[in-house]
Parts: C-alpha cells; structure tokens; sequence
C-alpha cells in the first residue's frame, strides 16, 4: 500500500484524523515524504481505510493550515516542506543534574548573610499583597508602581541624598534591564567611558548598542579629568563608592571636577550607586547626582541590600531623558514583579528597610574585618584591595598561579572564589554570603592552593 506511512491504532483514544495527521507530518519531517510528493486523495484514502472522508479532510486542513502541505486546484495536495533531517527532540533530563553544587566556603558573592533580613517579615509583606486579589489581577505600572516609586523617593533621599521626584524614578528588574533602557533612550553608537576592572555587565550592553568602549585612568582619587580628554567620551560611567587605584570613596572634589567636564563636554554620567548605603566604616558621601540632577543619570538596587532573588532597580532620570522615556513608555512594558514592588514599598514605608540597613552594615563590619585578618594572617605576602561597599577583597599575589589548575584544587576543597582576574593574577573574595565562623579555615585553605599552583 503506497500510503503505509499512515499509522493507524483503533485502541487509542486519540482521534483518527489526529492520528493520520501525525502519521503524514512525521513522515514529511523525517525524509519519507520529500517536496513535492503526492499524497493520495481524500476519497481514496478514505476508501483505502475504511474511514469518512470528513477525517481525511480534517486532517489535510490542519496539515495545509501548518504549511507542511499545499492543496492544488485539480491536481490534489501535495508536501510543501521541506526537512534535511528530523528535528531535534528535547529528552527530559534528570533534575539532580540541574542541581547547584554546594560549597563550603563559598566566596563568589552569590548570597547575602542571612543575619541582614528580616525573612519573616518580607514574607508577611508578600503574603500581603498576595491576598489583595485585585493588585494581582491587573497590570502594573510601566514605570513602576507608584507606591514603590514614592517610598524610593523618600528612601533614596534619606540614604543617598539623591534628588528624585517620583516622576523621575524608573523601576526595572536588576540593573542590566535599566541599562538596556537607558541605552534605548541614550541611542546608538556612543563612545563610553568605563572603569577597565569594573562593570562587565555593563559593557556587555554598550556593546549591543554599538558603543565604543574606553578604559578610563585612575589615582586614588578615581577617574582622572586628563583621561576623560584623552579619550571625549559621550558618557561617563562611574561607581564613586569605588573607585581609584585603592579601591577608595571619590572625595566630593573629584565629583565636582568630573560634573563641570561632563557639562562642558555634553557627556552623561551614569552613577552606578552599588550598593551605596552599605558602607560601614565610614561616612557615605552624597551620591554624584545630589549634585548634578541635569546631566547625571543615578542608578540604585535591591540585590545584596535585600535579597538577591528580588530584581528590583531603579534609575533616576534628568529632565532631558525623561522627556524621551514619556514619549516612548507606552509602548513598553514593566519587567519586575508587581507583587515585589508592592512588598518593598511596603517594607521601606514601614521603617524595616531601616531596621535592615543597620543590621547589615554591622553584620558586614564585623565580617569585614574577619576576612582581613584571615588574610594578613594565612596570606601576609599578598596585598589587598579591599571594597567596603561591593563586600569584597581582590588578592595582589607576588607570584604567578595557574588559573585552571587552581580554580579545578578549589573546587575539590569545596571553595569557590568571586573570579580569578586572568589579567592581573588577583584572586577576589566576597565575604557577602559565608558564614563568619567559615572566613578563617576558608582563607586558610585558599592560601594552601594558591602557594601550590
């Protein structure tokens, strides 16, 4: 029989004109079937099989609907589709394979502390939300909701001193998807301005936006203003919380001198104000835009001062972009969870966002001052560069390590490291998410490996 493709089962339940469009759309992706075949009529194959030709017809329509058959006037249907081979099927793969490996001393910075939240009261806060079910059957605000937007303002100003109406805040899931924002109102093929140690992520955007990228020189003060003429960036991007050859806060001179060369020159600022709050060992500086709000763009986020899970940003925008972002929000649509908004600005309103940020810069200060004592102990030839507000330490070795070799004998003492920078030989290690009591044996054993490879 020509048309022996067709599998035909009468034991199972599944429909019969399913079953013979099946057959042929199988027969068609796995070569059976070239382009151009003639498959039988829809009489004779209703006659071969003994079935209605309302079957065969279902079938065929659906066949010609998906495009793997055309229907010719007079001449019958025939394979329009075209397969090389089949298509890859998708195996179901072993959860337990999918699961993360556990460390031990895990210095990569990919948790926080517990100590620092109040879990018990963000889940209250959620729940919260949760039960009010007419937030959650409707969309958010494109902007971000406006209580969140009004709690930032209130936040941001007590905290940072930043100068933001709530028409200004934009509110994003993480920092990559404000930047990607940014750059979209910013446009294409900008020459930006970066930290050469600093911001991959970021630079990984400005490179979809065909930007091109320079790397900035730095004192100990941060950013240098005869860098910035060397290299007449359009936009500036900068962490003041880190910044220079010591890792130190940019004193508020340097701001001012890089606002006045930015103003003259028409170049932005995006001010990346990671983690700007959680400094602990000294007093925070005012944010850069506190004094700039026409041509520095301030850019906030929740993940090591909250919780990581929780992908809240947000950027404050001077008048100029705002008045493009007006134009064109219409067409977007918000990208953070509207229940998580909810909840943080409940949080923040509330004072426990307050309660948190003292918890954590104590935490974090005692944590701190752990790891530097480990490593002037167990390492006293290396020398460091410690960066209070990013929570970790970045390794200057005298000698050479083989990367491989040592990421590979780290793993097997279960220790994981932030990065091992492969240009500078310098091992970086976040005290973010280790236990304090894991800091000294974890170090201990990091300086057993390094000395070995």
């Amino acid at each position: 029989m020509l048309n022996d493709y067709i599998i035909i089962d009468s034991k199972t339940n599944k429909p019969m004109y399913q079953q013979i469009y099946l057959s042929i759309r199988e027969a068609i992706e796995n070569g059976s079937l070239k382009k151009g075949s003639k498959l039988p009529s829809i009489r004779k194959l209703s006659a071969d099989r003994g079935i209605s030709k309302t079957t065969v017809t279902g079938a065929y329509d659906q066949l010609c609907v998906e495009g793997y058959i055309v229907s010719s006037p007079q001449k019958g249907y025939f394979v329009a589709a075209n397969f090389d081979k089949l298509p890859k099927t998708v195996e179901i793969t072993d959860s337990d394979s999918l699961k993360s490996r556990y460390y031990v001393y895990d210095f990569s910075g990919k948790s926080i502390d517990e100590k620092i939240i109040d879990l018990a009261e963000w889940k209250k806060n959620i729940k919260d939300i949760i039960n009010r079910n007419y937030l959650l059957t409707s969309y958010g605000d494109v902007q971000g909701e406006m209580a969140l937007r009004s709690a930032l303002q209130r936040y941001a100003l007590g905290v940072r001193s930043v100068n933001a109406q709530e028409g200004n805040i934009v509110v994003g899931a993480g920092s990559q998807a404000i930047l990607y924002l940014l750059c979209s109102l910013i446009g294409f093929g900008k020459k930006a301005a970066v930290e050469k140690s600093g911001y991959v992520q970021a630079e990984m955007i400005f490179k979809s936006f065909d930007y091109d990228i320079k790397y900035f020189e730095s004192d100990k003060y941060g950013v240098t203003i005869d860098s910035l003429k060397k290299i007449s960036p359009d936009i500036i991007l900068i962490n003041p919380n880190f910044s220079g050859t010591r890792g130190s806060n940019m004193p508020v001179t340097r701001r001012l001198e890089i606002i006045e060369w930015a103003r003259q020159n028409n170049a932005l600022i995006l001010e990346d104000d990671y983690n700007g709050e959680l400094r602990y060992s000294t007093r925070p500086i005012p944010c850069v835009q506190h004094y700039d709000v026409d041509n520095t763009v301030y850019i906030g986020a929740f993940s090591k001062v909250l919780l990581p899970s929780v992908r809240i940003s947000y950027m404050v925008l001077p008048e100029k972009l705002l008045e493009k972002y007006n134009s064109v929000k219409r067409f977007m649509n918000q990208t953070a969870s509207k229940t998580e908004q909810l909840a943080l600005a409940k949080y923040i309103t509330n004072g426990k966002i307050d309660a948190h940020l003292r918890r954590a810069r104590r935490v974090y200060l005692e944590k701190s001052r752990a790891i530097i004592s480990a490593v002037e102990k167990y390492l006293p030839e290396a020398k460091y560069q410690f960066n209070e507000t990013s929570l970790y330490l970045t390794l200057k070795l005298p000698y050479s390590i083989d990367i491989a070799k040592t990421e590979e004998a780290l793993a097997q003492r279960s220790v994981r490291l932030m990065r091992l920078n492969r240009e500078e030989n310098a091992p970086t290690l976040s005290f973010s998410g280790i236990a304090q009591e894991k800091l000294s044996e974890g170090v201990r054993i990091i300086s057993e490996v390094l000395k070995n490879h």
